[in-house]
C-alpha cells in the first residue's frame, strides 16, 4: 500500500511539474506557432513607423565583423577571397576579364546579430513546449530557422541607460529592472507599445570598441526587465553589448537567464551589440527600425545589420 501511495504521490508531483513547464513555455499564438513574438508586427504598426521618419536619417545599428571582432568562444570569423576562375589570376575571354570571389567560415553569431527561438531553451525544451529533438538537427534547425522570419518594418525605440544610472558606461554587472525601464520611459517621454523593437544603451559597445577580447561583465537587462518588456509586446530587445542581459546575472548560480526567459518562454527574439550611440548623441527616442534577415535555411542565428530611420 505505501508503495502505491508512494508511487501516486510521485506520479502527480511529475503531471504537476509537465503542466507548469507546458505553461512555462506555451505560446499565447497557437499549438502551432513558430515565430513567438514577430505575430505582433502589423501593417499599423508599418504605418506607425513611417510617420516618425522627418529627417530622412539613415542609422546603420551593425557593426563591422571580421576576424577582430571579439566572440564568445570558441565562435571565429575568417574571410577567404580568391581570383577567378581557377585562382591563379588569368584572364577569362577574349576580353581578358579579371575578378574575385570569397568564402566567410564563420560562426553566425559573431559581430551585430539576432537571436532566433532555437538559440536557447530550457532542459531540452524550446519555445512552445517543442522537444530538443524537434528543433535541432546537426545540418539546421528544422523549425525556429532565423531565416524563416519575416521582414520587420516596425516602430523602434531606444533607451539610454546611462541617464538613468548617471554612468557612461554604465557599470558592469548592473541589471536594468521594470522599474529603471519605466523610469527611462517617463524620462524620454516614450511608451512602450505591442509591436516595438526596443534598444537599450549602455554606452558599454563605445568603451570597449578597443578591446580584442571579449569582456565577461556587462550591464544589461535583468529578469523583471524581461518580463516587464515581454509582457509589453514587444517584438524584439537589444542592446549595445554582446549578451543583452547583465553579467554576472542576478543570480550567480544561473546562465544567460534573460536569454531563457525572451526566448523561451515568450517568444522574443534578442539583438546583440546594436551601435546605438549615435541615436543617444542625437536625441532620438522612437524611429523606424526595419530589418531583414538572411535567408540561410535552418540557422539559429543570424549577422544582421539594422537600419534605424528618423
Amino acid at each position: 500500500m505505501k508503495k502505491i501511495i508512494g508511487a501516486t504521490l510521485l506520479g502527480t508531483a511529475l503531471m504537476a511539474g509537465t503542466a507548469g513547464a507546458d505553461e512555462w513555455f506555451t505560446s499565447p499564438f497557437g499549438a502551432e506557432d513558430t515565430l513567438g513574438a514577430m505575430n505582433y508586427l502589423a501593417p499599423e504598426k508599418v504605418l506607425q513607423a513611417t510617420r516618425l521618419v522627418r529627417e530622412g536619417k539613415v542609422y546603420q545599428l551593425g557593426m563591422i565583423t571580421s576576424g577582430d571582432t571579439p566572440a564568445y568562444p570558441p565562435r571565429k570569423f575568417q574571410m577567404i577571397v580568391h581570383q577567378l576562375a581557377d585562382g591563379s589570376g588569368a584572364t577569362i575571354g577574349t576580353n581578358k576579364a579579371v575578378g574575385n570571389d570569397d568564402t566567410v567560415i564563420t560562426s553566425i553569431g559573431i559581430g551585430s546579430q539576432i537571436d532566433g527561438l532555437g538559440h536557447i531553451g530550457r532542459e531540452h525544451i524550446y519555445y512552445n513546449n517543442r522537444a530538443a529533438a524537434e528543433v535541432v538537427a546537426p545540418d539546421g534547425l528544422k523549425i525556429y530557422g532565423t531565416h524563416a522570419l519575416p521582414g520587420i518594418v516596425t516602430r523602434g525605440v531606444v533607451l539610454d541607460m546611462t541617464k538613468i544610472f548617471n554612468q557612461d558606461p554604465v557599470a558592469a554587472g548592473t541589471a536594468y529592472t521594470q522599474t529603471h525601464i519605466q523610469q527611462a520611459e517617463r524620462t524620454q517621454g516614450v511608451t512602450i507599445e505591442s509591436g516595438d523593437v526596443v534598444l537599450l544603451h549602455s554606452g558599454y559597445l563605445t568603451a570597449t570598441a578597443d578591446s580584442k577580447d571579449l569582456i565577461p561583465a556587462e550591464p544589461g537587462l535583468g529578469i523583471s526587465g524581461a518580463h516587464y518588456l515581454a509582457q509589453k509586446g514587444v517584438v524584439a530587445i537589444g542592446a549595445d553589448n554582446w549578451a543583452l542581459e547583465a553579467l554576472p546575472p542576478e543570480n550567480a548560480t544561473e546562465a544567460f537567464p534573460v536569454h531563457q526567459i525572451l526566448l523561451a518562454k515568450y517568444g522574443v527574439y534578442i539583438l546583440e551589440n546594436m551601435r546605438t550611440q549615435q541615436l543617444v548623441d542625437d536625441g532620438v527616442g522612437a524611429f523606424m527600425f526595419t530589418l531583414g534577415v538572411p535567408k540561410l535555411k535552418g540557422a539559429v542565428q543570424a549577422i544582421i545589420n539594422p537600419l534605424a530611420i528618423r
